[in-house]
């Protein structure tokens, strides 16, 4: 890329060259900003404090000790049980998304510690299918529930996700009544299990595990419902309230605990583990 400057006639013109990349565009502000102060800054607007989405990866970089998470259950993958074809073969989308990401499905599971507090994960990729729930989701969803289980540890699960797969019908439905039975399990159990809503964390999902945590945790700005606004603004032929299913909305009428900046999330994440398993200084 290359960007004229304008400078005084005896000055003449003057390009300066800048590395392809190197910049990006606030989607909340608009402001360029410098890519590797975003970056460093976990990928959160220095301007206006936008939350930019991450991938699953970066989003588990950003809240373990390094070098304690152990993946499993990222062999599983999805098969098209139904042969359904929309304007694409659901095969075929499945190979752009496994290309695109370098991952199997939709959701990364695994153990790690956070400040030295061991805990199972299930993070969702918002890259791969809108971080959909199809079966193989709600498959290693209840697989992390009942590992947490069995280990006694905390279960922390990030959503991002526009809902339950479409192209696996009904099968991907019943995915909520499988997530929330095994969370139930883990309840019974006496197990934690903190809930860490993502923008944008939607449909089948913010309708069963999602919304389930003894402490729901919401990064700030973060879009949470059901189904969207124009759906239900055609639907009760109302218009709704400004900043209606955003994070800050949902918190001042109850629906969630606590937002937390990204930045602060592992100390957070920490601080309420050690509450909830009586570990460490509270």
């Amino acid at each position: 890329m290359v960007i004229r400057l304008f400078r005084r006639k005896d000055e003449g013109d003057k390009k300066i060259k800048i590395p392809e990349g190197m910049w990006i565009k606030c989607d909340a502000c608009l402001e360029i900003i410098y890519k590797p102060e975003v970056e460093r800054n976990l990928n959160v607007c220095p301007k206006c404090n936008y939350h930019f989405r991450i991938p699953a990866m970066e989003r588990i970089r950003a809240v373990t000790d390094e070098g304690t998470f152990q993946e499993f259950g990222e062999d599983l993958e999805s098969v098209d049980m139904l042969t359904f074809t929309d304007t694409k073969k659901y095969t075929d989308r499945l190979k752009e998304a496994k290309k695109k990401t370098g991952r199997k499905e939709a959701v990364v599971t695994g153990a790690a510690s956070i400040n030295g507090i061991d805990a199972v994960l299930a993070v969702l990729d918002f890259e791969f299918l809108g971080g959909s729930m199809g079966c193989v989701v709600g498959e290693k969803i209840a697989a992390a529930a009942e590992t947490a289980k069995e280990l006694s540890r905390p279960l922390i699960v990030f959503s991002a996700s526009g809902g339950a797969r479409m192209q696996e019908g009904t099968l991907s439905l019943m995915q909520m009544a499988k997530t929330s039975a095994a969370l139930a399990r883990l309840s019974d159990a006496g197990i934690p299990f903190v809930s860490v809503l993502t923008d944008p964390t939607t449909g089948g999902v913010a309708a069963s595990f999602a919304m389930l945590g003894d402490i729901i945790i919401s990064e700030p700005g973060a879009l949470i419902g059901f189904a969207g606004p124009r759906v239900i603004e055609q639907t009760i032929k109302q218009k709704l309230p400004e900043g209606f299913q955003r994070a800050e909305f949902l918190l001042e009428h109850g629906m969630i605990d606590i937002i937390v900046e990204r930045t602060r999330l592992k100390a957070t994440l920490t601080q309420i583990l050690r509450y909830l398993t009586g570990s460490g200084d509270r």
